[in-house]
């Protein structure tokens, strides 16, 4: 089984490059089934690429009646509604923050096989959206949590490594 990267590795802290359909690195599909099949392993709700250690923009979240695959995706509408929630993530184990987010957004992405769609998500699925999305930019989850948040999760976690 394939292991997550974790925390501090530097690859959760850049901005990864669009991926290219015209030259692939490697197919779309394999890609696809990789980040699933991982994803579905660690009962995670989402993982991007680079989390396994790939510079690809792409990541995968569970959906109904399918899971998504988001290759090179976009936020095209935030709603002015916030929520609060709290996250986790597979690459900060035990680690888990409040964070405020848009309530509903507006996406846009490529499938697997290149086609660009457009879909509306509202709760858990757009808040796993916009979590995996920060991944893509090297945007670390808690770093959008206040400053107290921030740090009660945080002591928790370097006390336990």
């Amino acid at each position: 089984m394939m292991e997550v990267v974790k925390h501090p590795n530097p690859i959760l802290s850049i901005a990864v490059p669009v991926f290219n359909f015209d030259d692939p690195p490697e197919s779309p599909t394999d890609v696809a089934t990789r980040l699933i099949s991982v994803m579905n392993n660690h009962k995670g709700i989402g993982l991007s690429a680079n989390q396994l250690g790939y510079p690809y923009r792409v990541f995968c979240m569970r959906g109904y009646p399918e899971n998504y695959v988001c290759f090179n995706p976009k936020i095209v509408y935030t709603s002015p509604e916030m929520t609060l929630m709290e996250e986790a993530c597979m690459s900060f184990p035990g680690v888990a923050v409040k964070i405020k987010r848009p309530k509903d957004i507006r996406v846009r992405f490529q499938t697997p096989s290149g086609a660009i769609v457009t879909h509306k998500f509202e709760g858990l699925t757009a808040r796993t959206f916009q979590h995996e999305l920060d991944h893509m930019d090297g945007n670390v989850f808690f770093n959008r949590a206040n400053r107290f948040h921030r740090e009660k999760a945080l002591k928790g976690f370097y006390n336990v490594r």
